[in-house]
């Protein structure tokens, strides 16, 4: 987000404040930190409204320049270490050779030999990339969302384990299963006991493992997983490929489940840790607060949802084989240089005007429809930019009536 977007965003907590609205609310409508807000409403208490631009990052103290002695010293060291056959040549090397060579007592910091190094024209100036607006799911779709990600670690003697997490964005509630392995079976298990527990969400967002979408093999290949989730009105909402950051709620989970479990435990086998995994289940739930609840328990949170729970007898009568199912698949995709987006190991052409933009792409299953949408920032609105015919080879499903309800956006 570009200084623009981000004094509008303060701008309007700072309304939304002064409107009487709750903390909480401001936050889930900003998607901010209580340490964000609490910061600009100082600064718009003592400034007003021109407190809500972003101050100077140049520090207030200047050091002194070091010798013209030093910096002849960092560009020699520099030339001798770029003709090495071996070894680094950037700062850190730099400020090694300098403490055998030099005869000072303080050394230049990494930061200053950079500066030097960039004012002989001997490497080149961080380019400062532009932030592309991303389109958070969280702030696009209407309705209970989810997301779901693995993470896996290895135990003392070897072997890979893997535990499954999905996450409530609205509640932080979270549902976690510890196996062996990411397939299909492990997918499923894991999904449909978090939809007894947590109930079932109108929308799921993860990333594009093939055991989730499908595989690479062929196009339009409509996976099991995929399958199953239509055939409950689920629409699943697959971020970009191979950018893990868009992910980021559940990828914290992630390393929460590292840091305050595992690595403060010692397991020796697969069944020491499924034993042990409940008790960070119920640690998180009951005592842990997440920054995006404030003061609340993920438990407690929600318990204030009104949610429909996935039943044993709705299990038994999922058909065998899953059919595709009447509902929406969204795929939000990085329109790439030559101007195209990959959907079901599909490409697609969008335009070469928006490479290096997002664009969200849903098919349509029971309309046979590919659409393509773009929004340029959260302050416009969304324009569809295209809309494909999308051919599917078999029947499509009717949705039962009890999920009817979770295919409305």
């Amino acid at each position: 987000m570009d200084e623009k977007q981000e004094f509008r965003l303060r701008r309007k907590a700072i309304r939304m404040h002064m409107q009487g609205k709750a903390q909480q609310e401001i936050l889930a409508r900003v998607q901010r930190s209580p340490a964000w807000l609490s910061k600009w409403q100082k600064r718009f208490d003592q400034q007003g409204m021109a407190g809500l631009h972003s101050r100077s990052r140049r520090p207030a103290y200047m050091p002194t320049s070091y010798s013209s002695r030093m910096r002849q010293l960092i560009v020699q060291t520099r030339r001798r270490l770029v003709k090495q056959k071996v070894g680094l040549s950037g700062a850190r090397a730099i400020r090694r050779e300098l403490r055998k060579v030099s005869g000072e007592k303080s050394l230049p910091s990494l930061a200053t030999i950079k500066r030097v190094l960039r004012q002989c024209g001997m490497i080149a100036r961080p380019r400062l990339t532009k932030r592309v607006y991303f389109p958070k799911p969280l702030q696009v779709v209407s309705g209970s969302l989810y997301a779901l990600d693995w993470t896996c670690r290895y135990l003392e003697d070897g072997p890979k384990i893997y535990a499954f997490h999905t996450l409530n964005l609205h509640t932080r509630a979270c549902a976690q299963t510890i196996a062996t392995d990411k397939s299909y079976e492990t997918v499923r298990g894991h999904c449909l006991q978090t939809w007894k527990s947590l109930g079932i969400p109108h929308f799921l967002q993860l990333d594009n493992d093939a055991a989730f979408c499908g595989g690479y093999k062929a196009p339009r290949i409509f996976g099991q997983f995929v399958r199953l989730c239509l055939s409950l009105g689920i629409e699943l909402i697959f971020l970009p490929v191979a950018q893990p950051e868009h992910n980021g709620e559940v990828e914290e989970l992630n390393g929460l489940w590292g840091h305050a479990f595992w690595e403060r435990r010692h397991f020796s086998s697969f069944a020491q840790l499924s034993r042990a995994s409940p008790t960070f289940i119920h640690w998180y739930m009951t005592e842990y607060v997440p920054p995006f609840l404030i003061d609340t328990t993920p438990k407690q949170a929600q318990g204030r949802e009104t949610l429909h729970h996935l039943t044993a007898k709705q299990v038994s009568h999922l058909p065998d084989p899953l059919p595709i199912t009447a509902g929406r698949i969204h795929f939000i995709r990085q329109v790439q240089p030559d101007g195209t987006i990959t959907v079901l190991n599909e490409s697609w052409k969008v335009s070469k005007r928006l490479a290096g933009k997002y664009v969200w792409a849903t098919i349509i299953t029971h309309c046979r429809q590919l659409e393509i949408w773009y929004q340029r920032s959260v302050q416009h609105p969304w324009r569809l930019l295209k809309y494909c015919v999308y051919d599917i080879s078999e029947t499509v499903a009717r949705l039962r009536p009890e999920y009817a309800r979770r295919s409305a956006a």
